[in-house]
Protein backbone atom coordinates (compact mmCIF):
# COMPACT_ATOMS: atom_id res chain seq x y z
CA UNK A 1 0.00 0.00 0.00
CA UNK A 2 1.07 3.26 -0.87
CA UNK A 3 0.11 6.59 0.98
CA UNK A 4 0.53 10.34 0.22
CA UNK A 5 0.37 13.47 2.18
CA UNK A 6 -3.08 16.31 1.90
CA UNK A 7 -1.49 19.53 1.08
CA UNK A 8 -3.28 23.08 1.07
CA UNK A 9 -3.22 24.74 -1.77
CA UNK A 10 -5.33 28.16 -3.72
CA UNK A 11 -8.48 27.30 -4.98
CA UNK A 12 -10.05 28.97 -8.10
CA UNK A 13 -13.79 28.28 -8.83
CA UNK A 14 -14.17 29.03 -12.37
CA UNK A 15 -15.60 27.85 -15.60
CA UNK A 16 -14.44 28.06 -19.15
CA UNK A 17 -16.04 28.86 -22.22
CA UNK A 18 -15.23 30.11 -25.87
CA UNK A 19 -16.89 32.56 -27.57
CA UNK A 20 -16.10 35.06 -31.09
CA UNK A 21 -15.88 38.84 -30.39
CA UNK A 22 -18.45 41.02 -32.37
CA UNK A 23 -19.03 44.57 -32.82
CA UNK A 24 -21.76 46.22 -29.99
CA UNK A 25 -23.08 48.11 -33.31
CA UNK A 26 -22.32 46.69 -36.75
CA UNK A 27 -24.01 46.87 -39.86
CA UNK A 28 -23.66 46.16 -43.78
CA UNK A 29 -25.10 48.75 -45.71
CA UNK A 30 -27.72 47.97 -48.40
CA UNK A 31 -29.57 50.52 -51.03
CA UNK A 32 -33.50 50.46 -50.13
CA UNK A 33 -33.70 50.85 -54.51
CA UNK A 34 -31.60 50.12 -57.62
CA UNK A 35 -29.63 52.90 -59.10
CA UNK A 36 -26.00 53.55 -60.62
CA UNK A 37 -23.04 54.68 -58.05
CA UNK A 38 -22.83 58.13 -58.54
CA UNK A 39 -20.18 59.21 -55.75
CA UNK A 40 -18.79 57.71 -52.73
CA UNK A 41 -18.29 59.77 -49.76
CA UNK A 42 -15.72 58.04 -47.60
CA UNK A 43 -12.37 55.53 -47.92
CA UNK A 44 -11.57 52.32 -46.91
CA UNK A 45 -11.17 51.97 -43.10
CA UNK A 46 -11.95 55.13 -42.45
CA UNK A 47 -13.58 56.77 -39.15
CA UNK A 48 -16.97 57.72 -39.87
CA UNK A 49 -19.73 59.82 -38.42
CA UNK A 50 -23.02 59.83 -38.14
CA UNK A 51 -25.23 61.11 -40.94
CA UNK A 52 -22.16 61.26 -43.38
CA UNK A 53 -22.71 60.82 -47.50
CA UNK A 54 -21.27 57.11 -47.75
CA UNK A 55 -22.79 56.23 -51.23
CA UNK A 56 -24.66 58.78 -53.46
CA UNK A 57 -27.13 56.73 -56.34
CA UNK A 58 -27.77 58.66 -59.24
CA UNK A 59 -30.72 60.95 -58.47
CA UNK A 60 -31.08 62.97 -61.62
CA UNK A 61 -34.66 61.82 -62.17
CA UNK A 62 -35.33 61.98 -58.70
CA UNK A 63 -34.85 65.36 -58.83
CA UNK A 64 -37.07 66.13 -61.27
CA UNK A 65 -39.92 64.79 -59.64
CA UNK A 66 -39.25 66.51 -56.97
CA UNK A 67 -39.44 70.19 -58.92
CA UNK A 68 -42.14 68.97 -60.52
CA UNK A 69 -44.41 68.24 -57.27
CA UNK A 70 -43.17 71.75 -55.65
CA UNK A 71 -44.47 73.12 -59.28
CA UNK A 72 -47.52 71.93 -58.80
CA UNK A 73 -48.33 72.61 -54.96
CA UNK A 74 -47.78 76.25 -55.85
CA UNK A 75 -50.28 76.52 -58.44
CA UNK A 76 -53.01 75.00 -56.31
CA UNK A 77 -51.68 76.63 -53.70
CA UNK A 78 -52.14 80.30 -55.83
CA UNK A 79 -55.91 78.96 -57.07
CA UNK A 80 -57.10 78.59 -53.33
CA UNK A 81 -55.51 81.81 -52.44
CA UNK A 82 -57.76 82.98 -55.78
CA UNK A 83 -60.82 80.91 -55.18
CA UNK A 84 -60.87 82.65 -51.14
CA UNK A 85 -61.06 86.18 -52.94
CA UNK A 86 -63.95 85.41 -55.27
CA UNK A 87 -65.99 83.44 -52.18
CA UNK A 88 -65.64 86.78 -50.24
CA UNK A 89 -66.82 88.82 -53.18
CA UNK A 90 -69.80 85.92 -53.90
CA UNK A 91 -69.20 84.85 -57.34
CA UNK A 92 -67.77 81.02 -56.38
CA UNK A 93 -69.58 78.43 -53.83
CA UNK A 94 -67.95 77.25 -50.70
CA UNK A 95 -67.69 73.95 -52.24
CA UNK A 96 -65.44 75.03 -54.83
CA UNK A 97 -62.93 76.28 -51.88
CA UNK A 98 -62.81 73.58 -50.23
CA UNK A 99 -61.94 71.53 -53.35
CA UNK A 100 -59.55 73.97 -54.11
CA UNK A 101 -57.87 73.22 -50.40
CA UNK A 102 -57.98 69.55 -50.67
CA UNK A 103 -55.88 69.68 -54.59
CA UNK A 104 -53.47 71.49 -52.77
CA UNK A 105 -53.25 69.24 -49.95
CA UNK A 106 -52.85 66.55 -52.52
CA UNK A 107 -50.00 68.32 -53.84
CA UNK A 108 -48.22 68.64 -50.58
CA UNK A 109 -48.14 65.41 -50.77
CA UNK A 110 -46.72 64.65 -53.69
CA UNK A 111 -43.44 66.99 -52.90
CA UNK A 112 -43.02 64.85 -49.13
CA UNK A 113 -43.10 61.75 -51.79
CA UNK A 114 -40.97 63.30 -54.17
CA UNK A 115 -38.28 64.17 -51.62
CA UNK A 116 -38.68 60.90 -50.10
CA UNK A 117 -37.61 58.80 -52.92
CA UNK A 118 -34.63 61.38 -53.56
CA UNK A 119 -33.90 60.65 -50.16
CA UNK A 120 -33.50 56.98 -50.54
CA UNK A 121 -30.80 58.00 -53.36
CA UNK A 122 -28.30 58.61 -51.12
CA UNK A 123 -27.12 55.77 -48.04
CA UNK A 124 -25.98 57.41 -44.56
CA UNK A 125 -24.01 56.29 -41.83
CA UNK A 126 -26.40 54.97 -39.27
CA UNK A 127 -24.17 56.04 -36.45
CA UNK A 128 -20.38 57.10 -35.80
CA UNK A 129 -17.87 53.33 -36.43
CA UNK A 130 -15.33 52.33 -38.86
CA UNK A 131 -15.79 51.55 -42.59
CA UNK A 132 -15.24 48.51 -43.72
CA UNK A 133 -14.01 47.64 -47.55
CA UNK A 134 -16.20 48.75 -50.12
CA UNK A 135 -17.66 46.41 -52.37
CA UNK A 136 -18.62 48.80 -55.30
CA UNK A 137 -16.91 51.69 -57.19
CA UNK A 138 -18.67 54.67 -58.93
CA UNK A 139 -20.38 53.70 -61.88
CA UNK A 140 -21.08 50.65 -60.62
CA UNK A 141 -25.08 49.74 -60.81
CA UNK A 142 -26.64 48.31 -57.91
CA UNK A 143 -29.52 46.42 -56.94
CA UNK A 144 -31.73 47.18 -53.79
CA UNK A 145 -29.99 44.93 -51.01
CA UNK A 146 -27.11 44.69 -52.53
CA UNK A 147 -24.14 45.24 -50.07
CA UNK A 148 -22.32 47.75 -50.30
CA UNK A 149 -19.94 48.28 -47.05
CA UNK A 150 -19.88 47.32 -43.31
CA UNK A 151 -19.68 50.20 -40.56
CA UNK A 152 -18.76 48.65 -37.15
CA UNK A 153 -18.21 50.69 -33.86
CA UNK A 154 -14.84 49.42 -32.10
CA UNK A 155 -15.46 51.46 -29.18
CA UNK A 156 -16.68 48.61 -27.48
CA UNK A 157 -17.18 44.93 -28.54
CA UNK A 158 -19.05 41.81 -27.00
CA UNK A 159 -18.19 38.24 -26.85
CA UNK A 160 -21.03 35.83 -26.41
CA UNK A 161 -20.47 32.04 -25.00
CA UNK A 162 -22.20 29.73 -23.45
CA UNK A 163 -22.07 28.49 -19.57
CA UNK A 164 -23.10 25.31 -18.32
CA UNK A 165 -26.64 25.50 -16.83
CA UNK A 166 -25.75 24.19 -13.55
CA UNK A 167 -24.22 27.77 -13.34
CA UNK A 168 -27.15 29.69 -13.91
CA UNK A 169 -27.88 30.68 -9.72
CA UNK A 170 -24.40 31.92 -10.25
CA UNK A 171 -24.38 34.44 -13.05
CA UNK A 172 -25.03 37.97 -12.69
CA UNK A 173 -24.95 41.10 -14.70
CA UNK A 174 -21.88 43.08 -13.63
CA UNK A 175 -20.10 39.97 -13.48
CA UNK A 176 -16.36 39.74 -14.04
CA UNK A 177 -15.01 38.19 -17.35
CA UNK A 178 -11.72 37.39 -17.92
CA UNK A 179 -11.02 36.90 -22.12
CA UNK A 180 -7.78 35.84 -23.79
CA UNK A 181 -7.37 35.39 -27.45
CA UNK A 182 -5.43 33.41 -29.70
CA UNK A 183 -4.48 36.15 -31.86
CA UNK A 184 -3.33 37.88 -29.06
CA UNK A 185 -1.36 35.08 -26.98
CA UNK A 186 -0.15 36.19 -23.50
CA UNK A 187 -2.57 39.13 -23.48
CA UNK A 188 -5.78 39.47 -21.03
CA UNK A 189 -8.98 41.29 -21.44
CA UNK A 190 -11.85 42.13 -18.71
CA UNK A 191 -15.18 42.09 -19.83
CA UNK A 192 -18.32 41.97 -17.98
CA UNK A 193 -21.64 40.13 -18.11
CA UNK A 194 -24.41 42.47 -19.86
CA UNK A 195 -27.03 39.87 -20.34
CA UNK A 196 -28.46 36.47 -19.78
CA UNK A 197 -30.53 34.57 -22.55
CA UNK A 198 -34.16 33.85 -21.40
CA UNK A 199 -33.98 30.20 -21.72
CA UNK A 200 -31.59 27.42 -21.60
CA UNK A 201 -30.46 25.44 -24.89
CA UNK A 202 -32.63 22.17 -24.20
CA UNK A 203 -30.27 20.20 -26.99
CA UNK A 204 -26.89 21.17 -25.10
CA UNK A 205 -28.19 22.45 -21.25
CA UNK A 206 -26.37 25.76 -22.30
CA UNK A 207 -27.06 29.50 -21.62
CA UNK A 208 -26.09 31.96 -23.77
CA UNK A 209 -24.20 34.76 -21.75
CA UNK A 210 -23.40 38.33 -23.29
CA UNK A 211 -20.63 40.30 -22.21
CA UNK A 212 -18.86 43.52 -23.06
CA UNK A 213 -15.21 44.34 -23.32
CA UNK A 214 -14.05 48.12 -23.95
CA UNK A 215 -11.60 48.38 -26.86
CA UNK A 216 -9.57 51.36 -26.55
CA UNK A 217 -7.21 51.80 -29.26
CA UNK A 218 -9.73 49.53 -31.74
CA UNK A 219 -6.83 46.68 -30.58
CA UNK A 220 -10.06 44.18 -30.86
CA UNK A 221 -11.75 42.91 -34.13
CA UNK A 222 -15.28 41.56 -34.35
CA UNK A 223 -14.99 37.56 -35.77
CA UNK A 224 -11.65 37.32 -33.04
CA UNK A 225 -11.64 33.87 -31.37
CA UNK A 226 -12.18 34.26 -27.50
CA UNK A 227 -11.97 31.71 -24.54
CA UNK A 228 -13.99 33.37 -22.02
CA UNK A 229 -12.91 32.61 -17.91
CA UNK A 230 -15.70 33.29 -15.37
CA UNK A 231 -14.49 33.32 -12.13
CA UNK A 232 -16.89 32.74 -9.41
CA UNK A 233 -14.96 32.19 -5.75
CA UNK A 234 -10.97 32.13 -4.76
CA UNK A 235 -10.71 29.61 -1.67
CA UNK A 236 -7.12 30.12 0.37
CA UNK A 237 -6.22 27.20 2.31
CA UNK A 238 -8.18 24.43 0.19
CA UNK A 239 -6.87 20.70 1.43
CA UNK A 240 -6.53 18.70 -1.80
CA UNK A 241 -5.69 14.91 -1.45
CA UNK A 242 -4.18 12.80 -4.73
CA UNK A 243 -7.77 11.03 -6.69
CA UNK A 244 -6.18 7.50 -6.02
CA UNK A 245 -7.18 8.45 -2.58
CA UNK A 246 -11.02 8.26 -3.18
CA UNK A 247 -12.55 4.99 -3.31
CA UNK A 248 -16.07 4.79 -4.52
CA UNK A 249 -18.42 2.42 -2.76
CA UNK A 250 -22.28 3.05 -4.37
CA UNK A 251 -23.18 6.68 -4.78
CA UNK A 252 -20.32 8.04 -1.94
CA UNK A 253 -16.82 8.44 -2.04
CA UNK A 254 -14.36 7.18 1.09
CA UNK A 255 -10.97 7.78 2.01
CA UNK A 256 -8.74 5.71 4.38
CA UNK A 257 -6.54 8.18 6.86
CA UNK A 258 -3.60 6.96 8.22
CA UNK A 259 -3.54 7.82 12.38
CA UNK A 260 -2.68 7.51 15.52
CA UNK A 261 -4.15 4.52 17.43
CA UNK A 262 -3.97 3.05 21.32
CA UNK A 263 -0.52 3.23 22.62
CA UNK A 264 0.86 5.38 19.39
CA UNK A 265 0.14 2.59 16.96
CA UNK A 266 -0.64 4.16 13.92
CA UNK A 267 -4.22 2.89 12.29
CA UNK A 268 -6.44 3.17 9.24
CA UNK A 269 -9.75 5.40 9.75
CA UNK A 270 -12.19 5.20 6.97
CA UNK A 271 -14.33 8.36 6.35
CA UNK A 272 -16.78 9.69 3.75
CA UNK A 273 -14.98 12.56 1.64
CA UNK A 274 -16.97 15.32 1.27
CA UNK A 275 -15.67 16.23 -2.37
CA UNK A 276 -15.33 20.43 -3.41
CA UNK A 277 -13.31 21.34 -6.79
CA UNK A 278 -10.86 19.38 -8.75
CA UNK A 279 -7.89 20.17 -10.12
CA UNK A 280 -5.56 17.68 -12.19
CA UNK A 281 -4.65 14.58 -10.55
CA UNK A 282 -5.92 15.88 -7.34
CA UNK A 283 -9.07 16.66 -5.73
CA UNK A 284 -10.26 18.94 -2.58
CA UNK A 285 -11.95 17.51 0.64
CA UNK A 286 -14.10 19.70 2.35
CA UNK A 287 -14.07 18.22 5.78
CA UNK A 288 -12.42 15.81 7.73
CA UNK A 289 -8.85 16.00 6.77
CA UNK A 290 -5.99 18.80 7.62
CA UNK A 291 -2.69 19.85 5.88
CA UNK A 292 -0.08 17.22 6.81
CA UNK A 293 -2.33 14.25 7.05
CA UNK A 294 -1.46 10.78 5.81
CA UNK A 295 -4.42 9.24 3.36
CA UNK A 296 -3.70 5.94 1.40
CA UNK A 297 -3.82 5.77 -2.10
CA UNK A 298 -2.86 2.47 -3.13
CA UNK A 299 -3.53 -1.41 -2.09
CA UNK A 300 -7.23 0.09 -0.36
CA UNK A 301 -8.28 -3.72 -0.52
CA UNK A 302 -6.22 -4.90 2.42
CA UNK A 303 -7.97 -1.89 4.61
CA UNK A 304 -11.58 -2.69 3.36
CA UNK A 305 -11.91 -5.63 5.88
CA UNK A 306 -12.35 -3.97 8.73
CA UNK A 307 -12.02 -0.56 9.89
CA UNK A 308 -9.23 0.61 12.73
CA UNK A 309 -6.39 -2.07 11.33
CA UNK A 310 -3.32 -1.71 13.00
CA UNK A 311 -0.71 -0.22 9.75
CA UNK A 312 3.08 0.35 9.99
CA UNK A 313 4.44 3.01 7.33
CA UNK A 314 7.69 2.97 5.85
CA UNK A 315 9.57 5.65 4.08
CA UNK A 316 11.22 4.20 1.62
CA UNK A 317 13.41 7.34 0.75
CA UNK A 318 15.43 6.18 4.25
CA UNK A 319 17.29 3.06 4.38
CA UNK A 320 15.42 0.19 5.82
CA UNK A 321 17.01 -1.63 9.39
CA UNK A 322 18.93 1.32 9.51
CA UNK A 323 22.38 0.17 8.36
CA UNK A 324 24.90 -2.02 9.77
CA UNK A 325 27.53 -0.50 11.28
CA UNK A 326 30.61 -0.36 8.52
CA UNK A 327 28.48 -1.31 5.98
CA UNK A 328 27.59 0.58 3.11
CA UNK A 329 24.57 3.08 3.75
CA UNK A 330 21.46 1.93 3.20
CA UNK A 331 22.07 -1.97 4.04
CA UNK A 332 19.55 -3.72 6.27
CA UNK A 333 20.93 -4.00 10.37
CA UNK A 334 21.68 -8.30 10.48
CA UNK A 335 20.80 -8.75 6.99
CA UNK A 336 23.97 -9.30 5.61
CA UNK A 337 25.77 -12.84 5.24
CA UNK A 338 28.79 -13.73 6.49
CA UNK A 339 31.37 -13.05 3.53
CA UNK A 340 28.64 -12.26 1.74
CA UNK A 341 28.32 -8.84 0.08
CA UNK A 342 27.00 -6.46 2.06
CA UNK A 343 23.70 -6.21 2.49
CA UNK A 344 22.73 -8.80 0.87
CA UNK A 345 20.16 -11.43 2.97
CA UNK A 346 20.77 -14.68 3.97
CA UNK A 347 20.00 -17.40 0.75
CA UNK A 348 18.98 -13.38 -1.22
CA UNK A 349 20.39 -12.05 -4.05
CA UNK A 350 22.87 -8.76 -3.62
CA UNK A 351 21.16 -5.83 -2.66
CA UNK A 352 17.68 -7.63 -1.77
CA UNK A 353 15.49 -5.89 0.80
CA UNK A 354 15.73 -7.68 4.44
CA UNK A 355 12.83 -8.55 6.53
CA UNK A 356 10.62 -7.89 3.73
CA UNK A 357 8.73 -11.23 2.11
CA UNK A 358 8.58 -10.17 -2.00
CA UNK A 359 5.74 -8.24 -2.73
CA UNK A 360 4.99 -6.83 0.77
CA UNK A 361 5.74 -3.32 2.03
CA UNK A 362 8.43 -1.49 0.37
CA UNK A 363 7.32 -2.78 -3.45
CA UNK A 364 4.24 -1.03 -5.37
CA UNK A 365 1.63 -3.43 -5.82
CA UNK A 366 1.36 -4.29 -9.38
CA UNK A 367 4.42 -2.58 -9.79
CA UNK A 368 6.14 -5.84 -10.84
CA UNK A 369 9.70 -5.27 -8.95
CA UNK A 370 11.81 -8.04 -10.50
CA UNK A 371 14.05 -10.02 -7.87
CA UNK A 372 17.93 -8.60 -7.17
CA UNK A 373 16.54 -5.20 -7.73
CA UNK A 374 18.00 -2.45 -4.80
CA UNK A 375 16.80 -0.90 -2.69
CA UNK A 376 13.64 0.64 -3.13
CA UNK A 377 13.33 4.29 -3.20
CA UNK A 378 9.70 6.48 -3.92
CA UNK A 379 9.00 10.38 -2.74
CA UNK A 380 5.79 8.90 -0.92
CA UNK A 381 5.84 6.61 2.02
CA UNK A 382 4.42 2.85 2.23
CA UNK A 383 1.63 1.58 4.43
CA UNK A 384 1.26 -2.32 5.46
CA UNK A 385 -0.59 -3.98 7.97
CA UNK A 386 0.83 -4.33 10.97
CA UNK A 387 0.76 -8.13 12.28
CA UNK A 388 -1.96 -9.36 14.24
CA UNK A 389 -0.94 -11.29 17.35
Amino acid sequence: MEVAKAETTTLTDAVQAVGALKAEQGVMLRPEVSGRVAKLGFSDGQRVRRGQLLVQLDDTLQLAQVKAAEAQSSINSTKLQRNRELLAQGFVSQSVVDQAAADLLVAQAQVALAQAQLARMKVLAPFDGTAGLRAVDIGDYVRDGAELVNIEDLSALTVQFAMPERTLSRLRPGQVVELALDALPGQKFSAKVTALDSQVDANGRALQVLARVNNPGALLRPGMFARARVVFAVREGAVVVPEEALVPQGVKQFIFKVVDGAGGQKVSQRMEARLGLRLPGKVEILEGVNDGDLVVTAGHNRLLRADSLPVRVIDLSRPMGGGRPGGPPGASAGAGTPGGPPGAAPGGPPGGSAGLPAGGAGAREGAGASPGAGPAAAPAPSVRPAPQP
